[in-house]
């Protein structure tokens, strides 16, 4: 019975010459003939050479031709040619590892792959705005948050500003998460759709910036994963992308990328006041006026107040809150773009700021003191000459 069984897969594997299929791994030379007419066909051994996607056309075919090949080879198993054989158990154990590789395959096939792109546009954005001017394309909230909104289009075609689509599909619509603190995520948009979805927010936004921050990111969405998250480089894979998925994931990449905008103001202003120390240790003194200095003050207090209060990067998400499984989403996106660890390093930056800024202060200060010494010294000085002038001239008046 296992000959027979054997027969069997072997049929399976074996090319036809109508099928015409091409190997991407090597040919091996032919062994000889069944029977006539002659068929061509695979050792096992090659079949385990080729690639998986050789080996999974392999099986497809065969398992279509199946029945028609097992009548021809029961034919053929009758003839005086006998076929040499290896142990069963191992077939069976080859058979295993083919179905392991095609349930990968079709779990494969299941999954879909979502493109993100994280910008900073400006400083300010009007959602309010916003809102009423696409208000068809708005998604109801499901929290209290008020510093985003959520905007499906179509994805049908280029055109941003279309109608929805009636089918419910999520690979249908492309979706569009605004922050006011000037971030824009955009879920399941091709590159060239970009700059579309981007016009619709610049009618709304303030104090655009002149360089604009950019982060790729993805989402693989596989309904057959076993847990319910799990992370990748540069993506995060899920079982399934919803709504609240998309406002936990934009809620973070939103964060990450106006912290990196933040970190650059800092640092430029790290580098000036190092410039400043460089010039003092080469001359002694330094020659900001006190205006620049107050504006560096007011630079520094704003990022720090932008980052804590528009940002609200130590605000935990109302999804998270409700949600385990979101909490996890927004836990490990908070861990994978180290938001807690990049606020501590400008948090110490702007400390160096600050304590820069207090000692050019008590520098500017102590130059407006000399100065006024100076300036009580020589009124006391023109006091006592008009004194000793009084006091001659009365001495010249009197009589002698």
């Amino acid at each position: 019975m296992w000959r027979a069984r054997c027969i069997y897969y072997q049929s399976r594997v074996m090319l036809s010459s109508s099928a015409k299929l091409r190997f991407s791994g090597p040919r091996l030379p032919s062994p000889a003939p069944l029977c006539k007419p002659k068929i061509s066909y695979l050792t096992r051994s090659f079949i385990y050479s080729a690639t998986p996607h050789c080996r999974l056309n392999v099986l497809l075919l065969s398992l279509k031709n199946g029945a028609r090949d097992f009548r021809s080879l029961s034919s053929v198993s009758s003839s005086s040619h006998e076929l040499e054989w290896k142990d069963p158990n191992s077939s069976s154990d080859g058979l295993d590892v083919y179905h392991e590789h095609l349930l990968e395959v079709q779990q494969e096939k299941q999954s879909r792959f979502i493109p993100v792109k994280a910008y900073f546009l400006c400083t300010s954005i009007d959602l309010r705005s916003l809102q009423t001017e696409n208000a068809f394309n708005v998604i109801p909230p499901s929290s209290r948050a008020t510093n985003y909104i959520v905007l499906r289009y179509s994805n049908f075609n280029s055109d941003p500003t279309g109608l929805e689509a009636s089918i419910d599909n999520g690979s249908s619509y492309c979706y569009m998460v605004v922050f006011h603190y000037g971030s824009i995520v955009l879920f399941n948009v091709a590159d060239h759709e970009v700059d579309g979805y981007l016009e619709i927010v610049k009618k709304h936004a303030s104090g655009i910036l002149p360089e604009m921050r950019k982060d790729d990111y993805a989402v693989v969405e596989k309904p057959t994963l076993e847990t319910w998250m799990q992370g990748g480089l540069d993506y995060i894979m899920l079982k399934n992308l919803n709504i609240d998925g998309i406002r936990t994931i934009g809620s973070v990449l939103g964060q990450s990328i106006a912290l990196d905008y933040y970190v650059r103001q800092v640092d430029g202003m790290v580098a000036e006041f190092t410039d400043i120390n460089r010039g003092m240790e080469k001359t002694g003194t330094f020659t900001m006026q006190r205006k620049k200095l107050f504006q560096l003050v007011g630079k520094a207090n704003t990022n720090l107040a932008d980052v804590i209060l528009k940002l609200g990067l130590f605000e935990r998400s109302d999804i998270a809150w409700k949600n385990a499984n979101y909490a996890q989403i927004w836990e490990y996106l908070r861990d994978e773009y180290e938001l807690t660890q990049r606020f501590g390093s400008l948090d110490f930056k702007l400390k160096f700021v600050e304590h820069n800024i207090r000692f050019l202060q008590e520098i500017l200060q102590n130059r407006k003191s000399d100065f006024l010494e100076w300036v009580i010294i020589l009124l006391i000085s023109v006091e006592i000459l008009i004194s000793l002038y009084n006091i001659i001239r009365e001495s010249a008046i009197s009589p002698s």
